[in-house]
């Protein structure tokens, strides 16, 4: 990065670590912070509308449609992350791949499963062998995306479900007897007043998520602990920078990083706690009440 740089066996002391520590391994490293916090920008709505899906499926009227809901949330939950995260993407990915083989290749007469292979036409694959590498990064990254928000969003749905029976029944009552339908009072009282009572879970969920983005690199993206682990490992004469196993020293700044995360984390959701509390028959906003009398 910088012009002295240029013959690292010439550098000593801060000059070597400023230049090792601006080289391009390490500037894609800084970079894959920012896919951990897209991947969490991304999840945590993606898993709430799941969560939203399941919860409201898991409450309905029609069976199949409630039966699919509890269905959801009770095997999601009841699967290890780890196995889900293992397994799952290749039953997914390969799922995709099926599915557009039988659209793109239908004269198509071998099999498709050839003992541990699993084979498809190459108009099928996903992504394409002559795509660009930015688009097999993306494809990894969006199925993570998708497996995030398919477990967390069965944890989420259990959340919001006990978030909806916990908002008084005679609130629901009254908006009827007032001549709301039931789909009204749904939307205007029922789902406005639950986030009070779902914030507190919600908010434990979402520290479970920043604790699980390492499970990205068992899903082949190159995150901050892939790269921790690559640029702390011992490297040799052959390499620019050669140095002893440092991996102690990358993973305490992962530490680091994650405690910091988690701590702004606490204070964004303690505001958004003490804002939804505002006027509600809780023990916050009974706390607030007494504050303001």
């Amino acid at each position: 990065m910088f012009s002295n740089c240029t013959d690292p066996s010439a550098l000593e002391g801060l000059s070597w670590l400023a230049c090792y520590l601006t080289n391009g391994k390490h500037l894609t490293a800084y970079a894959s912070v920012g896919t951990v916090l897209f991947l969490l920008l991304v999840t945590a709505p993606a898993a709430l509308a799941f969560g939203f899906a399941g919860a409201v499926a898991a409450r309905s009227r029609v069976a199949p449609l409630r039966w699919l809901g509890q269905g959801y949330t009770s095997v999601v939950r009841g699967v290890p992350d780890i196995v889900f995260f293992l397994f799952f993407v290749i039953a997914l990915d390969q799922g995709f791949e099926w599915m557009r083989h039988q659209v793109l290749c239908p004269d198509w007469s071998e099999p498709i499963r050839r003992g541990n292979d699993f084979v498809v036409c190459p108009a099928a694959k996903l992504p394409l062998s002559t795509a660009p590498q930015w688009v097999h990064e993306t494809y990894g990254f969006l199925l993570a995306v998708l497996t995030f928000a398919i477990v967390f969003g069965a944890f989420a749905a259990n959340v919001l479900s006990g978030a909806m029976k916990a908002v008084p029944n005679a609130q629901i009552e009254t908006a009827q007897a007032y001549g709301m339908t039931e789909r009204q009072s749904f939307w205007r009282i029922l789902v406005p007043q639950m986030w009070i009572f779902a914030l507190p879970g919600l908010s434990n969920l979402w520290m479970l998520l920043v604790k699980a983005t390492p499970l990205l690199f068992l899903l082949g993206v190159e995150d901050i602990v892939y790269w921790a682990r690559e640029l702390g490992g011992t490297k040799g004469k052959v390499f620019a920078y050669p140095h002893p196993d440092w991996r102690l020293w990358y993973f305490l700044a992962l530490l680091v990083f994650y405690l910091s995360l988690t701590q702004i984390s606490e204070v964004v959701l303690g505001r958004i706690t003490r804002r939804l509390s505002r006027g509600q028959a809780t023990f916050a906003g009974e706390k607030q009440r007494k504050a303001a009398a």
